[in-house]
């Protein structure tokens, strides 16, 4: 089993921006010391549920802080950047880390960014297909070109160029489709639970899928007991989750359905590892044996004070992996 810690630079109420940036480096740096094996970072734009515009920025930043960790993006989005850019910079990290880079990608939203960086929601709704092949060739070969729909450009040379292949982001059916025939591992959600991730995997195989290695995020947080972290996890993650996801503004007015905020951190709190340190490996032990999925991306920010998410990571470093690796 690999556990590693999902990186969302949440910027609880009351915080500033840029020191959560430099806390989220912290928390992979306390990652690797505790001994996790990973470190995903996410994308967003123009909200506090993250503050990290460029999951491959901060993944460089990692870079220069740690020496043994892997580092991912989770995710890349697709529908608003140009894939050749973003195989570029995946290139750079994998030398300059040493290997030691993941490159994660997902087809995104509807959301305001497709309107201020250009892209159009054309590029969303029927291009992230032609944008995922365009990534892959430039990711596979020394030379690349384009005809397609939406990326039309003469032959040039990859530079430096590195031959990795991506997780794929899906949360439905037509994406897991997408991976599937490309053999693409997938990237599923903290939003779902072990049964909808066996349904995932299950519909993977049965269109084709040849990759194992798929990842699971979930929710982490070790407590002296479980009572007790449910709590204390249902008492914080309201205050950011709340105004993070109000921060989801649709492109075309389009209307988004509202989630009930309380419910959701409910449920986090059952499906993932919340609780004593035999309550948190013992729910991944049963996530793995239902699912297959033996890869897994712990979001550790629950807490919202920096001081607290440090003592997460050391605690679950300490008391969880432990029993995991036995």
């Amino acid at each position: 089993m690999r556990i590693g810690v999902f990186v969302i630079a949440a910027r609880f109420p009351g915080q500033e921006s840029g020191r959560v940036l430099a806390n989220a480096v912290e928390l992979i740096v306390a990652a690797e010391e505790a001994g996790f094996d990973d470190a995903w970072i996410a994308e967003h734009h123009f909200m506090s549920y993250g503050v990290c515009p460029s999951a491959t920025t901060l993944a460089a930043v990692a870079v220069g802080r740690t020496a043994r960790i892997g580092l991912g993006t989770a995710v890349s989005v697709l529908s608003t950047q140009h894939p050749v850019a973003l195989a570029e910079q995946a290139a750079m990290l994998h030398h300059l880390s040493g290997g030691r880079f993941t490159l994660g990608v997902g087809r995104g939203g509807p959301w305001v960014d497709l309107e201020v960086f250009g892209t159009g929601v054309e590029r969303f709704e029927r291009g992230f297909g032609e944008s995922l092949d365009l990534l892959l060739d430039a990711l596979s070969a020394d030379q690349v070109s384009a005809d397609g729909e939406f990326f039309r450009f003469r032959e040039v040379r990859m530079v430096p160029g590195a031959r990795l292949r991506p997780v794929v982001a899906c949360t439905s059916e037509a994406t897991v489709g997408v991976a599937a025939a490309r053999g693409l591992p997938m990237l599923l959600g903290m939003h779902i639970g072990d049964a909808e991730k066996a349904a995932l995997v299950a519909d993977y195989a049965a269109r084709g899928g040849t990759s194992g290695g798929h990842v699971a995020a979930g929710v982490a947080y070790v407590g002296d007991s479980t009572a007790q972290a449910v709590r204390e996890l249902k008492e914080s993650m309201p205050a950011w989750l709340g105004p993070g996801l109000a921060g989801y503004v649709a492109v075309d007015g389009r209307p988004r359905a509202s989630r009930n905020i309380p419910a959701y951190v409910d449920l986090l709190a059952r499906i993932h590892p919340v609780g004593s340190a035999e309550h948190c490996a013992g729910t991944l032990l049963r996530t793995s044996e239902i699912t297959g999925i033996e890869r897994f991306i712990l979001m550790v920010e629950g807490m919202g004070e920096h001081r607290r998410n440090l003592e997460n990571i050391r605690r679950f470093g300490a008391e969880v992996l432990p029993l995991l690796s036995g």
